[in-house]
């Protein structure tokens, strides 16, 4: 039996960070055993904040591929794609929006919320309400049967499900309705207790050398109940507890212990998780830097990955203006 084909996007905003790594990057590259796997690094979509800035999201695809690849997620394993070496997204878009009022849109649970959290990107434009059908044309341009989700992203999926569910009733069975495979993984916070955000500055970066890492963790929010290294400690509600849970299980169950039975203080619990870092992080780190230095390589890898897509896409695309009768 062929392996059901998956699907997911990330967006080239800048560097990415151990929440994107923790919530997204390694579930992708384990998912690379079991499913045949097209991940896309949605620079059309980027646009739809970053459109004063154009140049530095055309520069950051390369960051976020050399990442991506840093991580595990390989050319030789799944197929590598920028999202904008493919029209056929937006060619499918076009069609999937005529199907799609503006009321369902602007009741989507995430748009108000992204709303608020980029008000300082002023993105009451077109690209940013119409964000979920672009989204539906990237899954459906490949007829994706699976898409790894976060439970908050759910809304969106359910669009590109009533998308494909409303062209196959107009015009003939097709697309397949995409089922979520969601990831059960804790979210990291940022180092200061807020959402872990470039916009705030709070993000440990994949990039990030040693020494940025140690003085991001030590100037970072832990236990704010315990006033003094005596007290026990309170791990569920520190900050950096969910790091240990997330990144290295091993050591946690020993100090939730040692914390609770204030055995271990706040500043050697931050020297302890960023030794864990620097050592978990530099070997990502060296790949990305070797990766980012052959820039030849990362085209290589969009010009394959771009034939690849351009083949499934246009062959989709053939399918959808077949069943329309358009031409």
């Amino acid at each position: 039996m062929a392996a059901k084909r998956l699907m997911s996007g990330i967006r080239p905003t800048g560097p990415l960070h151990v929440g994107n790594y923790v919530g997204a990057l390694r579930q992708w590259a384990s998912l690379q055993s079991d499913y045949e796997c097209f991940y896309v690094v949605v620079d059309w979509h980027a646009l739809m904040s970053e459109y004063k800035t154009p140049a530095e999201v055309g520069k950051h695809v390369y960051t976020v591929l050399a990442e991506l690849m840093a991580c595990g997620i390989t050319p030789e394993r799944s197929t590598l794609i920028r999202q904008s070496d493919v029209p056929e997204h937006l060619e499918l878009m076009m069609i999937l929006g005529n199907l799609m009022s503006l009321g369902r849109l602007q009741r989507c649970p995430t748009y108000k919320e992204q709303l608020r959290e980029l008000a300082s990107k002023e993105v009451t434009n077109y690209t940013f309400l119409g964000y979920p059908v672009l989204q539906a044309a990237d899954i459906l341009v490949y007829r994706g049967e699976v898409v790894p989700v976060g439970e908050d992203q759910l809304p969106h999926l359910e669009i590109t499900r009533e998308l494909a569910r409303k062209f196959n009733a107009l015009y003939g069975d097709l697309f397949p309705e995409p089922q979520p495979l969601l990831e059960r993984v804790a979210r990291l916070p940022g180092l200061d207790g807020r959402k872990m955000s470039k916009s705030y500055g709070n993000a440990v970066y994949l990039a990030d050398p040693p020494e940025e890492i140690r003085r991001k963790v030590m100037s970072a929010l832990t236990d704010t109940k315990r006033a003094r290294r005596a007290d026990p400690g309170h791990p569920d509600e520190c900050n950096l507890y969910p790091y240990y849970k997330a990144l290295f299980p091993e050591t946690a169950a020993a100090l939730r212990s040692d914390c609770e039975e204030s055995r271990l203080g706040c500043v050697d619990c931050k020297k302890r998780l960023s030794g864990l870092l620097v050592e978990f992080l530099e070997p990502i780190r060296r790949k990305r830097e070797a990766l980012l230095s052959d820039r030849s390589r990362l085209d290589e890898v969009l010009k394959e990955g771009a034939e690849k897509a351009r083949s499934v896409a246009g062959g989709t695309m053939r399918a959808v203006r077949g069943q329309m009768g358009l031409f």
